[in-house]
């Protein structure tokens, strides 16, 4: 009689394992800009790869699609062979047994659909309309394009002062990313590759820590042009563009609403993750250029934005997304003002004297985004006796940053999720006593490519509480702007394309009151765009030059490193206070890490376009 015997994987088993490992790993560490064409038929071979070839479909059908797709790629197609890889896509995608050959596919019905244009171009001229304008995937993947393999090394060699010169050639806010940006330049870093992607905000931390940025100086400013530019707002984006055209010789006037800078960097973000004290030593360094500005002015009240665009030469409106979302919520009853309150009006009263008293309440977060992050770990320094986060979604659904959901957890916070917010429960005085939640299921996939939720079949869940805190979004005061004459669409202003250049000539806008609320790093990048664009407009052409040399590409072999994650403090320490809770790099740490850097500037993909001197 046979014996069973467990199944343990052989040799070629686990090397298959390591080769799937690698794949994921290339595919991460992907470039911006590589020809789509290539890329899809590189997919469509994996699955073709994949295939049982129990089917005609797959075996067959998506051998036919490598090689039409392939011709399309060598110049040998005509305009009839894209009708006939959308037509042989079709059948297969809805006669294929298994979802190798649908998903293949639609892979490729989708790839035709949103780059037509590629297919078009290597058709006629045998080009790809792809081409890579930035070949370095960290500097292409920051919206402000800052020199990201260049203060790496600076910082390698202790050059901090040299490093922040260097950021802020493009990004005038260096403490600010250091300390809260999302840092999207990691998603496509090459080092993902060989272990994960080098901790490049880390490094950024690291050079503002050892040379804070209001003791390095800006560079001076060009001859005065004789032009005035108004700003509206003095929040990252509107700084950013006041510093850039300060510097090109322009007059800059900054008009902010309230008694501070910093916009939402100062009223949205925690003092707990960004100190008040390090946000003014980028503030103080930009206007140390010069910028003049005129606190406690609201454009549309005090003056109006008619009366600026007719006294300057030009207008930036970067008024941000400071108001808040209507929730929507209703309560069984008669409701106190101070029970249910905006993440907005929250976190702008925090350490004033308009501040939510919290201590020993219960609370109910409701959102999954940064912002709801910050109101619950805001609540529990606060003295909540609870804090509760419902969530409609799964956890791993949250657009939140997976250490900020992790970190309110740590500090005692409970996550509710599939759990949408039905009813607010009240006593005969007007107090919140509990939220009626209703269950979710997770449905059909949407555009996101997350699982759209839907009422469970089960009873609502009743939550206790005494305070709701909405952080399901922001929105824009537009209704001045919109009578001056700008578009507004879908509750934000309208630019008319990427220029940032409103629909009356001199007017610009940007930033989080063009595309809705968004990451620091994308205002500043608003912020230098319009910049840039003003000065065109005045009918110049100012070039910013920045005159640090950067290190020279060494040739040490890069063997695999662990990544060096910043610390933070223990959960029971920091939940008490507002101090800042991420402990920096030491130099032991930051010089390791940025060893790791691969130098894509000066090497691989650096080549493509002859290095930084195109850049």
């Amino acid at each position: 009689m046979s014996r069973l015997r467990i199944n343990t994987p052989d040799e070629a088993e686990l090397t298959m394992e390591h080769l799937y490992l690698d794949l994921e790993r290339h595919i991460a560490a992907s470039t911006p800009g590589l020809c789509p064409v290539d890329m899809q038929i590189s997919f469509l071979r994996l699955c073709h790869a994949q295939s049982c070839g129990k089917c005609v479909p797959c075996r067959v059908g998506l051998g036919q699609l490598v090689r039409l797709m392939t011709d399309v790629l060598e110049h040998r197609a005509t305009m009839e062979t894209l009708d006939l890889i959308e037509e042989t896509a079709r059948n297969i995608e809805v006669s294929a047994d298994c979802a190798i050959g649908y998903d293949a596919a639609r892979m490729v019905l989708n790839g035709l659909k949103g780059c037509r244009k590629d297919y078009i171009s290597h058709i006629r001229k045998g080009l790809c309309t792809a081409g890579i304008t930035q070949p370095v995937p960290c500097v292409a993947m920051c919206p402000a394009g800052v020199d990201i393999p260049g203060y790496i090394a600076l910082v390698a060699e202790e050059r901090y002062g040299d490093a922040v010169r260097l950021i802020r050639k493009d990004n005038p806010f260096p403490t600010a990313c250091a300390m809260v940006c999302e840092h999207p330049c990691e998603a496509r870093c090459r080092r993902n590759m060989i272990d994960s992607a080098v901790n490049i905000r880390g490094l950024k931390r690291m050079a503002v820590d050892h040379a804070p940025a209001d003791t390095v100086l800006v560079p001076a400013n060009q001859p005065d042009t004789g032009k005035k530019v108004a700003i509206v707002g003095g929040g990252p984006s509107g700084l950013s563009a006041a510093y850039y055209l300060a510097l090109m010789g322009h007059k800059v006037d900054v008009y902010e609403e309230k008694p501070h800078l910093g916009g939402m960097l100062r009223y949205g973000i925690p003092a707990y993750r960004f100190p008040r004290e390090r946000l003014q030593e980028d503030i103080d360094a930009i206007l140390s250029t010069g910028v003049t500005v005129h606190m406690n002015v609201n454009v549309g009240k005090d003056v109006t934005i008619r009366e600026l665009h007719e006294r300057f030469d030009a207008v930036y409106v970067a008024i941000g997304a400071q108001t808040n979302k209507e929730s929507g919520l209703k309560a069984d009853g008669e409701l106190k003002d101070s029970c249910v309150v905006s993440a907005v009006e929250m976190l702008r009263n925090v350490d004033t004297e308009n501040q939510l008293d919290l201590k020993d309440k219960k609370v109910v977060v409701i959102g999954g985004g940064n912002v709801a992050m910050d109101c619950t770990r805001t609540a529990i320094r606060m003295g909540a006796e609870k804090v509760t986060v419902v969530y409609r979604r799964r956890r791993g659904d949250m657009t939140a940053l997976p250490d900020e959901v992790e970190g309110a957890i740590a500090e005692g916070a409970e996550v509710l999720t599939l759990g949408a917010p039905a009813k607010i429960e009240t006593d005969h005085n007007g107090n919140v006593v509990s939220l009626l939640v209703q269950p979710q299921i997770v449905g059909a996939i949407d555009a996101q490519g997350r699982p759209r939720p839907g009422n469970a079949s089960v009873d609502p869940v009743s939550v206790p509480c005494n305070v709701v805190i909405t952080a399901i979004g922001q929105g824009i005061e537009t209704s001045h702007f919109e009578e001056f004459g700008l578009s507004v669409k879908r509750g934000v202003l309208q630019a008319m394309d990427d220029s940032l250049e409103g629909e009356i000539p001199g007017v610009f806008v940007g930033g989080d009151c063009v595309t809705g609320p968004a990451t620091v790093i994308r205002a500043i990048a608003a912020g230098k765009v319009a910049a840039a664009n003003i000065d065109e407009y005045l009918g110049f052409h100012h070039k910013l030059e920045c005159d640090v040399e950067i290190p020279p590409a060494d040739l040490a072999d890069k063997k695999p490193y662990g990544r060096i994650n910043l610390k933070e403090l223990n959960g029971s320490e920091r939940k008490d206070n507002f101090c800042h809770i991420e402990v920096g790099m030491t130099k032991e740490e930051a010089c390791q890490e940025a060893g790791r850097c691969l130098r894509c500037d000066h090497f691989g993909l650096g080549l493509l376009k002859g290095g930084r001197e195109s850049w």
